[in-house]
């Protein structure tokens, strides 16, 4: 099932996708993260009749909380490894994602008026169903409620002061268009990952090419954090990224961005100019 947040004559409510229609949900006064925690199967979705036109809401990031808790990761594949001449880390390289650096589907980017080097990372994300902490790799896999996708927004003239100034513009990422839950991504491995920028293929890749194991990831992110519903950890990007090109490729106003991957959906937005 495919679980979005939107707008809806202004009004932010919860619901499932089907098709070309978005089905609010139902749910008395359960929020989003309980339906995430409980399942996919404690869903009611109001009759198809009363269904939304998707040209008729407004997409918000599918974890659209101002407390919500993005990790994400760095160099996380070996091909974006190699591109940047780092060395293989021996541990996950993580950071944070403020939730005011996203926006969602369809919603424009912000060019940062401050950065000259705008880059694009299309990304694959978990989402946390049930939290804890030590999480065995065991078990890891029945903790995900589900995937989405990321555009990792990253200012890499900032980034070189700090990976917070670079990662945290304000409306510089995007996550959406929806989650997908994970009943229906049997085998992560087999997704793949497409960014394209202005409709050129700028990255491609398996996700089994990452460097992480999604049992470890999870058993090391959660030995550091008590991990909890609703949070979501973006698992780094593949090669292609703009800055790495030759020459370099950064996005400006107009452009559009976006990241496609198999069996999750398509996440597409323009660049706009700050404000």
């Amino acid at each position: 099932m495919k679980l979005a947040t939107a707008l809806v004559d202004g009004r932010e409510m919860f619901g499932a996708i089907e098709g070309d229609l978005f089905h609010p949900i139902d749910a008395g006064d359960t929020d989003l993260l309980a339906i995430l925690a409980a399942g996919s199967d404690t869903l009611r979705p109001v009759p198809s009749s009363q269904g939304i036109a998707l040209s008729d809401v407004t997409f918000l990031p599918p974890i659209n909380r101002a407390d919500a808790r993005i990790y994400a990761l760095g160099w996380a594949y070996l091909s974006h490894q190699l591109e940047t001449k780092k060395d293989a880390p021996e541990f996950p390289v993580l950071f944070d994602k403020q939730p005011q650096a996203f926006v969602g589907h369809g919603q424009s980017l912000i060019k940062p008026r401050a950065s000259n080097a705008y880059d694009f990372e299309g990304e694959i994300a978990l989402v946390i169903g049930k939290g804890g902490r030590d999480i065995a790799k065991a078990d890891a896999l029945s903790h995900i409620a589900g995937y989405t996708i990321v555009m990792d927004g990253s200012a890499r003239d900032f980034q070189k002061h700090s990976i917070t100034a670079g990662k945290n513009f304000d409306k510089s990422s995007a996550m959406g268009p929806w989650i997908v839950t994970a009943d229906e991504v049997p085998d992560p491995a087999q997704l793949v990952i497409t960014t394209r920028l202005n409709g050129v293929q700028m990255q491609h890749s398996g996700f089994d090419l990452m460097a992480w194991d999604l049992g470890y990831l999870i058993n090391y992110i959660s030995t550091i954090f008590t991990l909890k519903t609703g949070d979501v950890i973006s698992t780094g990007t593949p090669a292609g990224v703009g800055n790495r090109r030759d020459p370099q490729l950064f996005m400006k106003v107009g452009d559009v961005l976006e990241v496609e991957v198999d069996g999750i959906g398509l996440l597409r937005n323009t660049v706009a100019a700050q404000s």
